[in-house]
């Protein structure tokens, strides 16, 4: 705004020398200036609008993708855990059942053991 007084100034000083028409014409010539000034800054805020509307939007499109990435990373992951945790649970189910079942052949081992050590005292 100085610029433009400071630039006015002499601007001024020699219309006072010109004649009517001359005034006039200069006139025209500053407010189309004017005009033409205002349109190309409403249109260079127009286009920064534009460009920091379109940043804004990549951004947030760059968000949401990499928020699915990690929501699909978390899924598999927890996924792979119930099946890690399933097998596991299948592995000690089935370590039980054969642990139980060779106490079972043991018990009935030393059952058989001792009756025919009982049997062979009473020969």
């Amino acid at each position: 705004m100085k610029r433009l007084l400071i630039l006015a100034a002499p601007v001024a000083l020699g219309l006072a020398a010109c004649t009517p028409s001359a005034q006039n014409e200069t006139a025209e010539a500053g407010n189309a200036i004017a005009a033409n000034t205002e349109a190309t800054t409403r249109n260079a805020v127009s286009d920064v609008d534009a460009a920091t509307d379109q940043a804004f939007g990549s951004a947030e499109r760059s968000l949401d993708n990499a928020g699915a990435d990690i929501g699909a990373a978390a899924d598999r992951t927890g996924e792979r855990l119930d099946a890690g945790a399933d097998r596991a649970g299948a592995a000690i189910s089935n370590g039980a059942d054969r642990a139980g079942a060779a106490a079972d052949r043991a018990v009935d081992a030393t059952g058989n053991a001792l009756e025919r050590a009982g049997r062979s005292l009473k020969d």
